[in-house]
């Protein structure tokens, strides 16, 4: 006899709360394997495919395409063949009898939530004390997640005998901090529930109201653009890194002449082709052997310093997503090439979307190449809690003095921004030079072999 399975959202690491709904791999009706994928979310920090640990049939869906689930929140019901009462009422509570392959799995949130069906009926042989939903033919909706911390629901009284037709706690929290009423919205998702884009309609339809000056000809409108997935994770992270570390930046020109020649006899060798980044990753790692005092961060509580004893170096890379920073992790024991080939890998990870948490997460020194952009300098916002962060410009040809006599070089400006709580200025002036020298005279790093 068929068992109904609650298969909630596990916690995908690195505290991460929720995951957007970013496609549904199956639909209600289907047959699926165990660890068979279900859906793909997108995270603050990538997009991945969750697999459930059950095989069944699909009986439920929970999210709509856009709508972000919270950790610990149903994302299927699958009927499950065999199995006792018992077990189904374990798995309606969201308790997962073993762990997801690569990921976490959030503890039972404890109170059994509204399970709604996406049209169809449930493929059962017979009648079981524990049933699925009856078929509703309507659009999928996030279920309630009664113990949710992170927005309260009004507790409905006798003075307001109304009831909100919302059940998204995060819809709550969105309109309580945009100050919306949301008993005065009309919601268009299912029997009138209130959904994101109700609120996001709200939000948007003020802004558009308003002239943007009096003696304007026509109205200028504004676009309210919420702060979602990655983009938001990047503006809090880089908020709290601005706010709460003392950084300070330095930074010179170095002739990168003889780097870039450097470069091209390697590549007029046979084998792997060395790119001017993983040079620059090169020099990173062991100018951070002789200034490890760089490769560290501030306790979460202020009261000590890290002093990290291996180099995970992350590199800002560009995706359709945003500016990602994939981690390198145990750069201090790679060569050049074996450099040149992760960096490779993980920019393409990074382009395609592919990146998972473990290679966004756990940096330790922070290599930013802006000099792609076809820029000279920049004083970059910390990659909080990392310490330090080398920047380097685009390497062009300018009038430099090289033995005394005027000649056009290669040059390029180097930026170092530093948390002053783990240093002084005479250990970042230091750091920056030796990266500068090294950058100038690469012959230098064999005497750190």
């Amino acid at each position: 006899m068929p068992v109904v399975r609650e298969f909630t959202l596990p916690d995908l690491g690195e505290g991460l709360t929720g995951a957007e709904v970013v496609r549904w791999m199956v639909e209600v009706g289907d047959v699926i394997a165990v660890d068979q994928p279900v859906v793909e979310v997108e995270t603050a920090k990538a997009v991945v495919e969750v697999p459930c640990p059950y095989g069944g049939v699909v009986t439920a869906l929970f999210g709509e395409v856009g709508e972000e689930v919270p950790v610990g929140a149903p994302l299927v019901t699958v009927a499950v063949p065999g199995g006792s009462d018992d077990d189904g009422d374990a798995a309606a509570t969201g308790t997962v009898e073993r762990p997801l392959v690569g990921y976490g799995v959030a503890e039972s949130r404890g109170a059994r939530r509204r399970r709604v069906v996406v049209g169809g009926p449930v493929v059962a042989p017979a009648p079981a004390p524990v049933v699925a939903p009856a078929p509703v033919a309507v659009a999928v909706a996030p279920a309630p997640v009664a113990t949710t911390p992170v927005a309260p629901t009004p507790v409905a009284t006798a003075a307001a005998p109304a009831v909100v037709a919302v059940i998204s706690p995060l819809v709550r929290r969105m309109a309580r901090e945009h100050g919306i009423d949301l008993a005065g919205l009309s919601g268009t998702g299912p029997d009138g529930l209130i959904m994101r884009r109700d609120v996001e309609q709200a939000l948007a339809a003020p802004a558009a109201a308003v002239p943007s000056a009096p003696a304007a000809a026509g109205t200028a409108e504004a676009e309210v653009i919420p702060l979602r997935g990655l983009r938001r994770t990047i503006a809090e992270k880089l908020t709290r890194s601005h706010q709460e570390i003392p950084a300070a930046t330095c930074w010179v020109d170095a002739d990168a002449t003889e780097l870039m020649a450097l470069r091209r006899q390697l590549n007029s060798t046979p084998g792997p082709k060395i790119s001017v980044l993983a040079l620059l990753a090169r020099i990173c790692t062991t100018a951070l052997a002789r200034f490890p005092e760089l490769n560290s961060s501030v306790s979460p509580d202020g009261s000590g310093i890290l002093r990290h004893r291996v180099v995970h170096l992350g590199f800002a890379a560009q995706s359709e997503r945003g500016l990602v920073v994939p981690v390198v992790r145990d750069a201090h024991l790679l060569g050049t090439e074996r450099l040149g080939e992760e960096l490779a890998r993980l920019t393409e990870s990074a382009r395609a979307g592919s990146l998972t948490p473990a290679e966004l997460t756990g940096g330790t020194f922070t290599l930013n190449n802006y000099g792609v952009f076809g820029v000279d300098g920049s004083t970059p916002i910390l990659n909080h809690p990392e310490a330090a962060m080398l920047g380097v410009g685009r390497i062009t040809p300018k009038p430099w003095v090289h033995e005394g006599q005027l000649a056009v070089r290669e040059v390029t400006q180097l930026s170092f921004t530093f948390d002053h709580r783990v240093c002084d200025g005479g250990t970042a002036g230091g750091f920056l030079r030796f990266v500068a020298d090294c950058v100038e005279h690469p012959g230098m790093l064999l005497r750190q072999l």
